[in-house]
């Protein structure tokens, strides 16, 4: 019978969370300020506040008059007068109360000497009772001189939190800046409402691999008995959106043992060596959690090749955090009971010692999902939606090729936004072809003005994209044509592609031929063309080099291939062929575009009239949907007669 887990505890060196000073959130310093200030308020309110008098004033009224009683001079710059007794409360001193201890006036004296003629003469001119001492005392403000020096440092201080704080992961207070060289890393453990594998719709052998992970951490001699040992280390691979950070959460959700998650980037910050000994507070935290997993995101941000570019690193920070790394997954001390799940889309510039067998033990790759896929995606997130009856899931799943589970799930999320902004009740098929039109294309550009002249060129540009596409069998099926403008583009054809993993030359000439055709359709109809074809040219020459240098498609060059897939020539400045070879390629590449426009023109020549019928039906209506192009063309999609050169 298995032993009851009892629930882990985060460990912490500091249950209480206080900092090293033994205060909580650095609250001490602010109350220490709050102190030093009342204190200086205090002791000026208490402080007497004599009447402060002019040197003039003073000589002519209360020197000449007799009215002194003692003169106390303070750092030979200020008088402090005593008045007698019997004078307070009448006259210029009613204000003063009688029995008022003194000093009863302050005066600003100046120059000692002068002051001390002044006094002089004036006892020598009066009588004896007008007679009185000079005494002199030195003083100090013990309260301004500590608030002067105190307040300052106080003042360096709290800014110097303020900017630590500023700059931890999360730094927003309540945390001690001294600890910038532990882990953010906190342990998630499963709550109601978290992440399961029921929320990742498609992925299952993905699923299956990850169940086993986590059996093993639930069941470890289930496997151990067989002499089995747990693997270091899982590596989500593939491109973004396909669900890689998706599949951690429900990990998180479905382990029941800790689990720590963090993003490479948080690992290295602007001090040197904090990056390593983060690494090495979060593998403490998990080996006194263990078992339990540590979920590492977008991993290539410290884990890139140490050998590549180093002259262009300004430090080697992130090679200590990826040794630092490297030592914790498979190095000297055990690692048992830790599993290390890490997520990125460029595992080839990762370094190849983090990728070896007793570090990431698995690869899992992340693929685009397919049809049946695509339909689960959808099925989870049309679940929330409140669906019209026309809604088809088969229709939008065929109509999604290519699509991500990201993609997927925003265009269940603008289809929504679309029908709440027409007041609809429900989502109809309607608003998820707009929600796909909005995502690909672009915002539909209602208020883009263009004149006829231009609207006839986009009009003809478009038509031409569709007819090549329609008679050339190996081209992408024709889903619809539009001439509203959406984001940059004036117009587009939208297409339906085969859900293919090879493709053989003859498919890949089709589909320049499909990208030429607004191009040429310019040319054959007005005899000049214009700029509106730059995304087509682009993508056709990026295709033709991508044929000739990668795949090996041209008899010019032969079987050889330049495609580097380890990406170590990614930041070289040479490429791996010599100058007689490129210029090799170049020639190859200009002379296969060029065969695939003359091959494009032909088939426009040929098919001219429907060529201009679909581009007035397209001047008539905008947007033109196959069941349209099917009267247009008045052949099945794919056939034409034109014998292929």
């Amino acid at each position: 019978m298995a032993k009851k887990q009892l629930p882990i505890k985060e460990p912490s060196d500091n249950p209480e969370g206080k900092n090293m000073f033994g205060g909580k959130g650095f609250s001490w310093v602010y109350f220490l300020i709050i102190g030093l200030l009342l204190m200086q308020v205090f002791y000026t309110v208490m402080q007497p506040k004599p009447e402060e008098v002019s040197l003039s004033r003073f000589q002519r009224e209360t020197l000449v008059n007799g009215d002194v009683d003692k003169i106390k001079i303070i750092n030979k710059e200020v008088a402090e007068v005593y008045i007698k007794s019997e004078k307070l409360g009448q006259g210029m001193y009613a204000k003063i109360e009688s029995g008022t201890e003194g000093p009863h006036i302050k005066v600003t004296i100046g120059s000692l000497e002068n002051f001390e003629k002044m006094i002089a003469e004036a006892q020598k001119n009066g009588s004896d009772s007008q007679r009185f001492d000079l005494e002199y005392q030195e003083r100090k403000d013990w309260m301004s001189d500590i608030m002067s020096w105190v307040l300052p440092f106080l003042l360096i201080i709290g800014i110097w939190i303020f900017f630590l704080n500023r700059m931890r992961p999360g730094g927003t207070g309540g945390m001690n800046p001294f600890d910038f060289g532990k882990s953010s890393a906190k342990a998630y453990k499963k709550e109601t409402g978290s992440t399961t594998f029921s929320d990742v719709a498609g992925l299952e052998e993905v699923k299956v691999e990850v169940r086993e992970i986590i059996d093993f951490l639930k069941k470890p001699e289930r496997y151990t008995t067989l002499g089995a040992k747990i693997p270091k280390g899982v590596l989500l691979v593939g491109p973004p959106g396909t669900g890689k950070t998706l599949l951690a959460k429900a990990v998180a959700g479905e382990a029941g043992v800790p689990f720590y998650s963090m993003s490479g980037s948080e690992f290295v910050e602007m001090f040197v060596g904090v990056g390593a000994s983060r690494v090495r507070d979060l593998f403490r935290k998990a080996k006194q959690s263990a078992p339990s997993i540590i979920f590492i995101d977008e991993i290539d941000a410290i884990g890139r090749s140490r050998g590549r570019a180093a002259s262009f690193q300004s430090n080697d920070e992130k090679e200590n955090t990826l040794n630092q790394l490297l030592t914790e997954m498979d190095g000297f001390e055990a690692n048992a009971g830790v599993i290390v799940l890490g997520a990125t889309n460029r595992s080839e510039i990762l370094d190849r010692a983090l990728l070896r067998p007793g570090r990431f033990d698995r690869q899992i790759f992340l693929d685009l999902p397919t049809l049946q896929e695509r339909k689960a995606i959808f099925r989870v997130h049309t679940k929330p939606l409140k669906l019209a009856r026309n809604f088809e899931l088969e229709t939008m799943s065929q109509q999604t090729p290519g699509f991500s589970g990201a993609d997927i799930a925003n265009i269940c999320n603008e289809a929504a936004l679309i029908a709440a902004r027409k007041g609809k009740k429900s989502v109809g098929m309607q608003d998820f072809n707009d929600a796909i039109d909005r995502i690909v294309g672009g915002l539909e550009n209602k208020t883009k003005i263009i004149s006829d002249e231009e609207k006839k060129i986009v009009a003809y540009h478009e038509a031409g994209h569709a007819t090549v596409s329609w008679y050339l069998p190996n081209a992408d099926k024709l889903l619809k044509v539009s001439i509203v403008p959406r984001g940059k583009s004036l117009g587009a054809a939208w297409y339906l592609p085969e859900e293919r993993s090879l493709y053989s030359k003859a498919q890949f000439e089709d589909r320049m031929c499909a990208a030429l055709g607004g191009r040429v359709a310019e040319e054959v109809v007005f005899g000049e063309v214009t700029s509106g074809a730059l995304d087509d040219l682009e993508k056709v020459t990026k295709q033709a080099y991508t044929m000739v240098a990668y795949y090996g498609l041209s008899k010019e060059i032969g079987n050889i291939s330049f495609y580097d897939s380890t990406g170590q020539s990614e930041n070289s400045f040479t490429k791996p062929f010599s100058e007689e070879t490129a210029q090799r390629i170049d020639r190859e590449v200009s002379k296969m575009v060029e065969t695939a426009y003359k091959k494009t023109k032909s088939l426009l020549t040929k098919h001219r009239d429907e060529l201009n019928k679909l581009a007035e039906l397209l001047l008539d209506k905008e947007v033109v949907m196959k069941k349209d192009l099917e009267l247009v063309f008045d052949v099945p999609e794919g056939k034409d007669k034109l014998v292929k050169t």
